[in-house]
């Protein structure tokens, strides 16, 4: 497996632990925005910090008009996705609000193919059928949970896809001039900056002063944000977004695992199932890859 293809996966299993970090800083009386926010300006300063040490030239946008990307990636993908997958939870079900996000491949691939001329190939298609599929399996999903859903909660969930998916493509144009490391940088600065006026500040002040909550704060904020985000954008720049979008759905069996092994949820024989399908759709993309590649030595 290339390297590319091994940060996408990376980074997707480095999300797919942030349900322990959100779990503890939960039992400390915090908001799923809040955790949000708290995760947007650790990551943010963390990456700030690194890069002012390594490259402070880095640390500016070359181009006023490039700005537009980052608003795209911190606000319209990282912001809204958020957003709109905790209130499709609220109003909803986590299985159904999870397997919803996880339209972000079709999202990434419909876009892809206008914006950047990757083709939809039959693999492609039916990589994308069985990563939902096996989705749906893992979360625990199944067609007849969907007869008393409302309307508005499964286009608010698509919502949340359609804001997963833009951090691929935004990321994707701005990587013709960016780093990986600064669009997330970039992207967690003005994530953080929006989200601060939402804050409660007089009521939860006293959460900046608890060593754990600074701890899992800090632990959010550097493995499952700023590495993760890092590392995927880096392997996105080395591959279709596309196919990166289909193999960072990786994320919700590493998140089943660690529910399992952790947490001491139950784990159902279904769920295996969707965990082949998910798995065989990376193992599908990766050898479409290699036949690719193969393709010019036998010409």
């Amino acid at each position: 497996m290339n390297r590319a293809f091994l940060c996408i996966i990376a980074g997707a299993a480095l999300w797919g632990t942030i349900g322990w970090y959100v779990r503890n800083l939960y039992e400390f009386g915090m908001t799923p925005m809040e955790v949000v926010t708290f995760r947007a300006w650790i990551s943010a300063f963390i990456l700030t910090a690194f890069l002012f040490i390594r490259s402070r030239k880095s640390l500016r946008i070359y181009r006023w008009k490039d700005l537009r990307l980052f608003i795209g990636t911190g606000i319209f993908s990282i912001i809204f996705f958020n957003f709109c997958l905790f209130k499709s939870i609220e109003i909803s079900t986590i299985p159904v609000a999870t397997a919803l996000l996880y339209t972000a491949p079709a999202f990434v691939t419909i876009f892809s193919y206008f914006l950047f001329q990757e083709p939809v190939t039959k693999n492609k298609l039916f990589a994308l059928t069985i990563t939902f599929i096996g989705t749906c399996l893992v979360v625990g999903l199944f067609p007849g949970d969907l007869d008393s859903l409302p309307w508005i909660s499964i286009f608010i969930g698509l919502g949340s896809g359609l804001g997963y998916a833009l951090y691929s493509i935004f990321s994707k144009i701005a990587l013709r001039t960016y780093s990986s490391m600064q669009i997330t940088t970039f992207t967690f600065i003005i994530a953080a900056i929006s989200l601060t006026p939402f804050f409660p500040f007089k009521e939860k002040a006293y959460l900046f002063w608890q060593p754990e909550v600074l701890l899992f704060s800090f632990g959010l904020g550097l493995l499952p944000t700023a590495l993760a985000y890092i590392i995927y954008t880096y392997g996105l720049e080395k591959t279709e977004a596309s196919k990166a979008s289909i193999l960072s759905t990786i994320e919700p069996v590493v998140a089943t695992v660690i529910g399992v092994f952790v947490f001491q949820e139950s784990f159902t024989f279904i769920q295996l199932i969707g965990m082949v399908f998910i798995i065989s759709a990376v193992f599908l993309i990766q050898n479409q890859e290699n036949r690719k590649k193969r393709l010019p030595k036998s010409a």
